[in-house]
C-alpha cells in the first residue's frame, strides 16, 4: 500500500503544480462567467430599430401593426415596385426600409398569401412577429363580425399555475420537476465530462511513460497493478480538486456579478390583456414595455424562486451519490482508458480500442434525454442498474425520487462493475505496458487476458 500511495501522491502533485492546472482552474469559471455574461447581455441589449413598409391592399390593418423595440411598422400606399426599390440597397431610392410586407387584398379568404421582401434572407423573428400581428388582427377582424370583442375574450383568459407534491412514505412533499431536471443534467453532465477528461488523461499518462521508458524503472519498483491504480486514484483526486475549486470560484463569481450587474426592483404590476385593451395604443404599448422590464430586473424574485425551488430537492442525497457516481463513474472508466493506453504506443493506435470505450457513456448521454421525460419508466431503470450507465442515468433520476433500494442495488452493481473492468484492465496491462513497436488487435487483447506473468 505505501507504493501505492507514493504513485498517488506523485500522480497528484505532479499535475496540481503544473501551471496549466492553475491557469484553467482559475481561468475556467472566468470564461464561462463571461460566456454566459455576454449572452445575457447580448439577449438584453437594444439593437438599431428596422424600419418595416407595409403594403396593405386588403385596406384593413391600416395603424393596426403596433410598434416594438426592433421594428417600425410605416404603411405605404405607394406602387409595389417603388417600395421595392426602398429595400435594395443597389437602387438609390428617395425612402429606405430595411423590409416590406404585402398584404394581399383576399387576406381573411386567403391568410398563406402574404409576402416579405427583404433585401436578404429574414430573420425567423421578423416573420414570426409579423405573422402573430397579423394573424391576432385578423382573429379580433372575425370575432367582431361574430359579435365578440377581444376584450371579451381575453378576459376569458385564465392563467394556470400548478403546484406538484409527490407522497413518499405517506406523507406529502412539494417537488420542483424543473428544478430537479435541471440539476440532474447538471451531475450528469459533469460526470460525462469528468470521465472523457481525466480519463483521457490517465491513458496519456501511461502511454507517454510507455513510449519514453520510464515505465521500466518504476516496474522494478512497484508491480503493474499498483501502479494503474495508484495513476487511477491519483488523477481522480486532481478532477475532484479541480471541480471543488470550480463550485467555489464559480460561486464567488456568481455572486460578485449579482451585486455589480444585478438590479434590486419589486415585481412590477401585472396586468391583464383586458385592462390594456381599454388604453389608448401607446399606453398599451408603454405598459407591456414596463411589465417586460420588470420581470427581467426583479433579480429578488427570481432568487426566491431558485431557492424554493432548490428547497423541494433532496440535496444531502444528491451531493453524497454525485461524490459516490462521479468516483465510481471515473475509476470504472479509467480502468478501461489505462489498459488502452498500456497496450498502444500512441494515441493515434488508441482510436480503435476507444469507441467499445466511449460508446456506452455516448449512449447513457443520449438516452439522458428520455430519462428526463420519464424518470421512472423501465428504461429509466434498467439504464440506471448497468454500470457502464448508471453514473449518468442514475444521476437524472435521483432528483425526481429513486426508492431506496434501487440505489443500493445501483451502487452495489457498480462497485462489482468497477472490480470486474480492473480485474480486466490489469490483465491487460501487465502485459501491454513492456510491449513495443507491435501493433495490438482485438485477438491479441483477449490472449493477454490468460497469460501468466
Amino acid at each position: 500500500m505505501k507504493n501505492v500511495f507514493l504513485i498517488i501522491q506523485r500522480e497528484y502533485l505532479t499535475r496540481v503544480k503544473k501551471k496549466s492546472f492553475l491557469v484553467m482552474t482559475i481561468l475556467g469559471p472566468l470564461l464561462m462567467g463571461l460566456m454566459y455574461g455576454g449572452i445575457g447581455w447580448a439577449t438584453m441589449s437594444k439593437g438599431s430599430k428596422k424600419a418595416i413598409f407595409v403594403k396593405d391592399n386588403s385596406g384593413l390593418f391600416s395603424g393596426k401593426l403596433p410598434n416594438s423595440d426592433e421594428y417600425v411598422f410605416t404603411f405605404k400606399s405607394d406602387n409595389l415596385e417603388s417600395l421595392k426599390n426602398a429595400i435594395d440597397p443597389q437602387k438609390k431610392s428617395k425612402i429606405k426600409a430595411d423590409a416590406l410586407v404585402l398584404i394581399p387584398a383576399d387576406i381573411l379568404e386567403n391568410p398563406k398569401n402574404i409576402k416579405i421582401f427583404s433585401p436578404q434572407g429574414i430573420s425567423f423573428e421578423l416573420q414570426n412577429s409579423v405573422e402573430n400581428l397579423i394573424e391576432k388582427e385578423i382573429e379580433s377582424i372575425k370575432l367582431t363580425e361574430a359579435g365578440i370583442t377581444r376584450s371579451v375574450l381575453e378576459s376569458s383568459k385564465v392563467r394556470i399555475s400548478s403546484e406538484t407534491i409527490s407522497l413518499e412514505g405517506g406523507g406529502e412533499k412539494k417537488n420542483s420537476a424543473v428544478a430537479a431536471s435541471a440539476i440532474g443534467f447538471l451531475c450528469a453532465f459533469l460526470i460525462y465530462l469528468s470521465v472523457f477528461i481525466y480519463g483521457a488523461q490517465v491513458m496519456r499518462g501511461i502511454t507517454e511513460e510507455k513510449t519514453s521508458r520510464i515505465v521500466e524503472i518504476i516496474i522494478s519498483s512497484v508491480k503493474p497493478f499498483q501502479l494503474m491504480i495508484g495513476k487511477i486514484i491519483g488523477v481522480g483526486l486532481v478532477g475532484l480538486t479541480q471541480f471543488a475549486l470550480w463550485i467555489v470560484l464559480s460561486f464567488g463569481i456568481f455572486t460578485i456579478g449579482t451585486k455589480v450587474f444585478g438590479v434590486n426592483t419589486k415585481s412590477s404590476p401585472m396586468i391583464s390583456e383586458a385592462q390594456l385593451s381599454k388604453l389608448p395604443p401607446e399606453a398599451q404599448e408603454k405598459a407591456r414595455m414596463q411589465m417586460k422590464a420588470g420581470s427581467a430586473l426583479n433579480t429578488d424574485s427570481m432568487f426566491v424562486d431558485m431557492k424554493n425551488a432548490l428547497a423541494t430537492l433532496p440535496v444531502a442525497t444528491i451531493l453524497i451519490c454525485f461524490i459516490f457516481y462521479f468516483l465510481g463513474g471515473y475509476l470504472l472508466y479509467s480502468a478501461l482508458f489505462g489498459a488502452v493506453g498500456a497496450a498502444v504506443d500512441s494515441d493515434t493506435d488508441a482510436q480503435q480500442f476507444m469507441l467499445p470505450i466511449t460508446i456506452p457513456i455516448i449512449a447513457a448521454f443520449a438516452i439522458m434525454q428520455v430519462v428526463i421525460k420519464d424518470p421512472n419508466g423501465s428504461l429509466a431503470v434498467w439504464t440506471s442498474m448497468i454500470p457502464l450507465t448508471s453514473p449518468i442515468i442514475m444521476m437524472v433520476r435521483i432528483p425526481f425520487g429513486v426508492p431506496l433500494w434501487q440505489i443500493a442495488l445501483s451502487v452495489s452493481l457498480l462497485i462489482a462493475g468497477f472490480i470486474f473492468t480492473t480485474w480486466i484492465a490489469s490483465r491487460i496491462y501487465r502485459v501491454g505496458i513492456l510491449m513495443y513497436g507491435k501493433k495490438v488487435t482485438w485477438k491479441e487483447l483477449w490472449k493477454w487476458l490468460f497469460y501468466k506473468v
